[in-house]
């Protein structure tokens, strides 16, 4: 299997006949309904452990915030608990079938984002785990987000039940649709957010209506204008971003006796250097910038802790910025159980499955290796910071509206790994029926069971001193 191939089958010598074939043959070995199993192993490794040993290589300062916000609730366990998760699944029925998975597909992982052409399309957003691994992974991994954030709402069992039925149909009719489809069908397919509604054909009332329109609007208005407004100030006639610690903390500020200076260049030659990661032409557009300030960004729940820098970039002159976000990359929580990954550095791994996945990305997307004060050598991967971002709101949705946004999750995550997999097999598979959909529906209740275990371990290692969690 090469890097370039998740699949590990060279597709170009089976017929869609024979690809068929094949899906419908790991019905033998793996019934449908087989995917409804979820029984913790007598041995599983405690998620606390887990979670410690990731917490082991990141910032130790910032680990508290990170066990903070994963005990604020199930589900904020949930978001950042896929590496607890991974361990899991590889206990359970495999097709297979590879893909190249997102490795965290929570719900959440989904949201609005900016094409090159400036459209503002619905993906995936984050890609931090992502590896060639089994299909199957990614959808029960959102199954499951779908009973977490359901059962905070206050849902039924029904309710959550139908929820899930509706993702995971959604996923497979649309993979049924790609498998008819030619190879440049798929992979000019793309969700603009502004046809959603005809492209799915969905009857929305009026105030639904008028609350995707609001959603549209704010989303476009989460540009780099907006952040450069909100994290910048001028300071002695210079353009510097704001501190807001813990959070947010200017290199200067973060090391106030100078230790930071060779930092500091270190990560202005990240941005000279990852350039070559790009296209030319980005790579010019690029270089039309100066660096000016940089500073230390807490992003996410799993992610805390991650180095994690925002560089602060001026254009034509100090009122045309650029922000970059410089992200640390390690090893995805899939590897132990999917492989390693083929590529030389974790952050080109990153960039590569991103840029397989998702349908557009962003322009400066890009990789490089960073050299900390500790003498060690880093991965990172870098993007813009925020470019027309809407991220939709759990809490706020009924059980319909939560159903309307699981098959737009489901569809968008059956043409990623359409791009990538044999979607003809993984359509044979599924079949016509809704076998695969009770079974996940099954199998997310099962592991929100396990979830809420796993957030009252995190709660009593708190309680006992274990760990510690700070708010932030």
């Amino acid at each position: 299997m090469s890097e370039h191939n998740p699949t590990g089958h060279d597709l170009r010598h089976r017929t869609p006949k024979e690809r068929a074939e094949r899906g419908r043959a790991a019905r033998s070995d793996v019934p449908r309904s087989a995917h409804a199993e979820f029984t913790p192993p007598p041995k599983r490794t405690d998620p606390v452990d887990i979670i410690e040993t990731q917490s082991a290589k990141r910032v130790q300062e910032l680990v508290p915030i990170r066990y903070g916000r994963m005990s604020e609730s199930p589900f904020r366990f949930y978001r950042g608990a896929a590496a607890i998760m991974a361990a899991d699944l590889a206990e359970t029925p495999r097709t297979g079938l590879r893909v190249q998975c997102c490795g965290d597909a929570h719900m959440l992982n989904f949201r609005l984002l900016a094409s090159p052409e400036r459209r503002l399309m619905f993906d995936i957003n984050d890609f931090d785990e992502t590896l060639p691994g089994p299909w199957e992974w990614d959808v029960k991994r959102l199954s499951a987000s779908l009973v977490i954030a359901g059962r905070a709402n206050g849902f039924r069992a029904k309710e959550r039940a139908a929820v899930v039925r509706a993702a995971v149909r959604s996923y497979r009719e649309r993979m049924r649709e790609f498998a008819a489809m030619t190879n440049l069908e798929v992979w000019y397919t793309r969700f603009e957010a502004d046809e959603l509604q005809q492209q799915f054909g969905v009857d929305l009332d009026a105030k639904t209506r008028e609350r995707w329109a609001e959603t549209r609007e704010r989303a476009r208005g989460h540009d780099t204008l907006q952040v450069f407004d909100k994290l910048t100030h001028v300071v002695d006639g210079r353009r510097r971003i704001t501190d807001d610690p813990p959070l947010l903390i200017r290199l200067d500020n973060l090391f106030p006796k100078g230790e930071g200076g060779a930092l500091e260049r270190e990560i202005t030659r990240l941005v000279e250097r990852y350039g070559q990661s790009l296209p030319s032409d980005r790579r010019f557009l690029l270089e039309t910038y100066r660096v000016a300030d940089i500073a230390r960004k807490v992003v996410g729940v799993g992610s805390v802790g991650t180095r994690c820098w925002i560089i602060l970039l001026l254009g034509r002159d100090d009122e045309d910025p650029l922000f970059l976000q410089a992200k640390e990359a390690d090893e995805s929580v899939l590897a132990p159980y999917a492989g390693a990954s083929g590529f030389r550095t974790q952050g080109e791994r990153v960039v590569a499955g991103q840029r397989l996945m998702q349908a557009t990305s962003d322009i400066f997307l890009g990789w490089e290796r960073v050299t900390g004060i500790d003498g060690r050598r880093r991965d990172f991967y870098v993007r813009q910071l925020r470019d027309w971002k809407g991220i939709a709101v759990s809490e706020n949705m009924s059980p319909k509206r939560m159903a309307l946004f699981g098959q737009l999750c489901g569809a968008t995550l059956a043409r990623a790994h359409a791009r990538s997999g044999d979607r003809i097999a993984i359509a044979a598979y599924l079949g016509g029926g809704d076998v695969f959909d009770r079974a996940l529906a099954t199998f997310a209740e099962l592991y929100a069971d396990q979830n809420e275990k796993d957030h009252q371990a995190l709660l009593d290692a708190v309680e006992a001193g274990r760990v510690a969690a700070e708010a932030a």
